[in-house]
Formats: structure tokens, sequence, C-alpha cells
């Protein structure tokens, strides 16, 4: 693994590992122990990786498995919204290394990236505050294989026809996950944020469903709200703001106009 020059340049550093529980667990025992970031942790393998609301996240080799440490991150209130600075990278890394593919690239929201119809990565934020707060952006990318026993269908870039390895993937992803972050500015630069993620957007303007705790709800994806929470039309005419949960349409919506 390789950080591009020009995150070396803005001070970033690299930890690689062979194999790791999980590179977002290790990137916060390391802000435990005063490591400082910005600092990203990578691992051939994962041997507990997780995805959100604790699901296994399979770690085969060959794929990508990096987080990124934020050891002074901003205020906790806008946290959630590096879910969606994060996408955006992740989609600007995958689409500069496979311009082809670039059209097709969508993401399901809050910070999935869709190849077509299917799921290609994923993201995990979390963080820890009190006297040393920080934030690990954990980032698993399918380049050579994916699960094939998931709720929602997968792919890899593999499979598309594409050969990335995750050491290109990542010098990629270096670069691109600093410049999204100088967008956002801790919160300061999020409107321009949200409007580059509703340009990628995928199931934007179309009915939906979405798991939140113990229920579902079904309505029209309308836009995201000023702090990023999905704006959600219900049969009944009311909107509700829906601050996270599972988007379930993948059957439901269409890929971008332009994606041909």
């Amino acid at each position: 693994m390789r950080l591009d020059s020009r995150a070396i340049a803005a001070g970033v550093r690299l930890v690689a590992h062979e194999v790791v529980g999980s590179t977002n667990t290790e990137a916060l025992n390391l802000a435990r122990k005063g490591e400082r970031g910005p600092l990203w942790v990578v691992a051939a393998r994962q041997s507990a990786g997780r995805g959100r609301r604790g699901r296994r996240w399979v770690s085969e080799p060959g794929n990508l498995y990096a987080s990124l440490l934020l050891t002074a991150p901003p205020l906790p209130r806008v946290w959630p919204q590096l879910s969606l600075v994060a996408a955006l990278a992740l989609h600007d890394a995958i689409g500069e290394c496979t311009k082809r593919m670039e059209a097709a690239l969508v993401i399901k929201w809050p910070n999935d990236i869709l190849l077509g119809r299917a799921k290609l990565a994923g993201i995990l934020i979390e963080g820890e505050t009190g006297d040393a707060p920080a934030v690990a952006i954990g980032v698993g990318v399918n380049c050579a294989s994916h699960p094939r026993d998931t709720d929602y269908p997968a792919t890899d870039l593999a499979a598309a026809g594409a050969t990335v390895t995750p050491s290109t993937l990542f010098a990629h992803l270096s670069v691109k996950m600093m410049e999204r972050l100088a967008q956002w500015a801790a919160g300061e630069g999020f409107s321009s944020v949200r409007a580059d993620w509703i340009a990628r957007a995928a199931g934007l303007g179309q009915d939906i469903r979405v798991r939140v705790a113990d229920r579902e709800l079904s309505g029209r994806f309308e836009t995201l709200d000023a702090d990023g929470n999905m704006t959600l039309r219900l049969p009944d005419g009311r909107a509700v703001a829906v601050t996270a949960g599972d988007t379930l349409y993948a059957e439901l919506f269409s890929v971008r106009q332009d994606a041909g």
C-alpha cells in the first residue's frame, strides 16, 4: 500500500498490516495510545471486520480495507456528515480508477457505493468523545471478490471487468479523501458536499423503502436536508427526516439516465 504523494505532502501517514481484527478498531486503539491523525490504517485482511449496525463485513484478501483516523475532529454533532463526505471521496477514487464504469457508480444513502444495482463498497464511521476525541472513517471496497449471501445484492470490480488492485485504489482514495475533507471544512462547506452527493444519489425522486430500527418506511426519496438526513415523502403526504437506516431499493430505482 502507498499514499499518494499529495497526501504525504499534506501530512497524512500510513500504517499497513497483513491482518487486523478491524481497521477501525485498530485506528481508535492507536488514538487512545496517543497516536495523532490524519493516519490511515490498512490491512490485507480483517479477521473481525464489521459494517453498520454491527453486521459482519466479510474480509477476503484482494479487497481494500482501510480506515482514516482523525484526532482533531469537528464537533460530534456534524460527525454524521462524514458518511456523505467519505462516500463522495470513495466515489471519486473508484471512478478515477475505472473511467468506463464511472457513470454507473451511484451512492446509496447514506454511504454505500453501488455499481449499477449492486453494492460495491461500504463505509463505517465510528468516533469517541472525551479528553481525546477521535473519528475513524472505515472503508471497504470489493476489488477482487464479494460475498454471495447478502441481504442486498453485491458485486466487485473484477466481476464487472475492471482490474484494480487495492494498492492502486488506496493511493487514489488517500488524496480524494483529503480533497473532500477540505471541501467539507468541518461542516462549513457542507452545502456544496450536499449538492455533490445529491448529483450522485441512487433512487432520488423515486419510491423506496427504508428500514429504520424495527420497522420499515415507504415513500418517495425527495432530497437531503441541510443536515444530510434523507427527506422521505410518505404516502399520506407527510415529509419525514430519516437520520439513519438501510435503504431497500435494489429493484426499484433506475440508474441515472446519463449512466449509459
